[in-house]
C-alpha cells in the first residue's frame, strides 16, 4: 500500500526549496515521489494519508551514537524514583557496577530515545562492536559509516549546533531512495533548529512508523 506523509512544510534537502503543504509518497520502504500534497493526492487517489503538524524532513543522523550508547546509561522508567529519567554518565555510570548488568537494556532504551529524536541512521567507526551494530539495525536504524563527532561531548539531539537541517541528515529525499523521514512540531526550519529534535512527533525508518509522539 502507498502512504502519503503530509505536513505544513516539507524540507526535501539537496539545495531544493522548502515545499509549503508538502508531502512524501512512500511505497513499502521506498520514496515513490514527493512534492505538493495536492499533486501527490491527485496522482494516488487510493493512498492512505498520514498528516503531521509542522515540518517534514529526511531522517536525521546521530553521529555520536556509539559514545552515547557506550558512555551513557538510559534509565528504565521503573528506575525513575532512584535514578531520574535523564541519561547518566561519568561517576553516576560507574556507580551502576559491572556493565554486563545494565548494558543490554540501556542500549535498547537509548536507541528508542534516538528514534524519538527523528534519528533514522547512525555513524559508526571501525571500533564499534558487532553486537552494538546488530542492536542498531534491529531497532530500524541504518549504519551510515564513519562521520564527524561532536566536539563538545555526545549529544542526543542531532540538530544541536546545526546551522541547517540538511547538516543533520544523511541524504536529501530522492525518488527510489529509502523512505527515512521525520516530522516535527515546529512551523519552519528556524523554529525547528531553535526547538531541537525533541520536537519530533514521528519517525519513519524504511517506510515503517517506528516512533509516534501523538
Amino acid at each position: 500500500m502507498l502512504t502519503i506523509h503530509a505536513a505544513a512544510l516539507l524540507l526535501p534537502g539537496g539545495g531544493r526549496a522548502p515545499v509549503p503543504g508538502g508531502a512524501v509518497a512512500v511505497r513499502d520502504a521506498v520514496v515513490a515521489a514527493f512534492g505538493p500534497y495536492e499533486e501527490l493526492a491527485a496522482s494516488h487517489p487510493g493512498a492512505r494519508v498520514r498528516r503531521w503538524p509542522g515540518v517534514l524532513t529526511p531522517g536525521l543522523v546521530q553521529r555520536d551514537a556509539v559514545r552515547l550508547l557506550a558512555e551513557w546509561y538510559f534509565p528504565d522508567p521503573r528506575e525513575a524514583d532512584a535514578l531520574g529519567t535523564e541519561p547518566l554518565s561519568g561517576g553516576a555510570l560507574d556507580a551502576l557496577g559491572p556493565e554486563e548488568t545494565w548494558r543490554a537494556g540501556s542500549v535498547r532504551r537509548g536507541l528508542h530515545r534516538m528514534l524519538r529524536h527523528g534519528t533514522t541512521a547512525v555513524t559508526a567507526g571501525p571500533g564499534a562492536s558487532p553486537a552494538l551494530l546488530t542492536a542498531v539495525r534491529r531497532s530500524g536504524l541504518t549504519v551510515a559509516g564513519p562521520g564527524a563527532l561532536s566536539t563538545c561531548g555526545p549529544r542526543l539531539d542531532p540538530l544541536a549546533g546545526a546551522g541547517a537541517v540538511a547538516e543533520a541528515t544523511v541524504a536529501p529525499l530522492a525518488a527510489g531512495g529509502r523512505a527515512d523521514l521525520a516530522a516535527f512540531d515546529a512551523p519552519d526550519e528556524a523554529a525547528l533548529l531553535a526547538a531541537g529534535a525533541v520536537s519530533c512527533v514521528a519517525t519513519i525508518a524504511g517506510g515503517r512508523l517506528v516512533y509516534r509522539g501523538r
